[in-house]
């Protein structure tokens, strides 16, 4: 017997449920030669006959009964199986995994994630926080926030603009006790600083038009919370995103310094894989980080 075409079996099923062509016809919502020739196709493949045909009624054969018997509750589990999905269900819920820096992961997305689950109970969430860009299909990642200064450019994936990250020029009270507070850019060179190995030199906006500095100090890292821990020990002045900076304010371990200057950093990206449809999951995260950051965005100015 020839390989079995098992698109022809739903029609099938619909003509021994409906008994009649024209009722299968109705209910598959296809004209009722469509749903002739598939039977025609059917039987001819199988070799054998299914339905006996008269002019107002359509019977099972011995075969097709035994076919129905097998393959009706087949079909009728896969189609509830489908429905019953959780993306389908009209809350969103199941897994959604994300991944983040360690830095935005642990001082905005901790709370965020806080309000989420309260809003979308049936959703779990799994956090991956690392520098390294994962591939999100490989590793069976949902969502990526990135922070990037450049347009992404890989088609595999659909990216969402939540909104500009700027830093700015912060030292501990302790240090700017000691060494003064620097009342204008030219101040700026006089300080030392704990310096970022891929800003240098640094190069500020301000009211006046861009500022150029190349800073000095014996401590140079590759990462924002050293960085962020090594100017509230008071080792100098940083360039430090204002959101990583905004809890250490208010603890009075940070002071911003001339918070008319500084920098655009890029952007913060929702970023996921390409779909037809994105998950209910997906697109509630990402409207719930469109509204919150509408509300408290990340860039505020200081």
């Amino acid at each position: 017997m020839a390989t079995v075409d098992l698109n022809l079996l739903p029609t099938f099923v619909a003509v021994a449920k409906a008994q009649s062509f024209s009722g299968a016809a109705r209910q598959l919502r296809v004209p009722k030669s469509s749903v002739s020739r598939a039977i025609a196709a059917l039987e001819e493949t199988m070799g054998v006959r299914l339905v006996h045909r008269t002019t107002r009624q359509v019977a099972l054969s011995t075969a097709g009964a035994a076919l129905f018997e097998r393959v009706a509750p087949l079909l009728s589990a896969l189609s509830d199986s489908v429905v019953e999905l959780p993306e389908r269900e009209e809350e969103p819920s199941g897994v959604l995994r994300i991944t983040a820096t360690v830095d935005l992961g642990a001082t905005v997305l901790a709370d965020l994630v806080a309000r989420f689950v309260q809003r979308y109970p049936a959703i779990q969430l799994e956090l991956r926080l690392t520098s390294t860009v994962l591939d999100l299909v490989q590793e069976g990642i949902d969502v990526a926030l990135r922070i990037t200064n450049r347009p992404l450019a890989d088609s595999s994936l659909y990216a969402k603009r939540l909104g500009p990250v700027e830093l700015s020029l912060f030292g501990s009270p302790e240090y700017l006790a000691r060494r003064g507070t620097p009342r204008s850019a030219a101040d700026l060179s006089a300080h030392d600083w704990v310096r970022f190995a891929s800003l240098d030199p640094i190069v500020l906006d301000g009211p006046n038009g861009k500022v150029r500095i190349k800073p000095r100090g014996s401590v140079q890292c590759d990462d924002m919370w050293f960085a962020r821990a090594a100017v509230c020990a008071g080792l100098g002045l940083a360039l430090l995103p204002t959101f990583l900076a905004e809890s250490e304010i208010d603890h009075g371990r940070l002071v911003p310094v001339l918070p008319k200057l500084s920098m655009r950093s890029g952007v913060l990206w929702f970023v996921c894989p390409v779909a037809r449809h994105l998950p209910r999951k997906v697109a509630a995260f990402r409207d719930f980080l469109l509204e919150a950051l509408a509300k408290k965005p990340l860039a505020p100015r200081l």
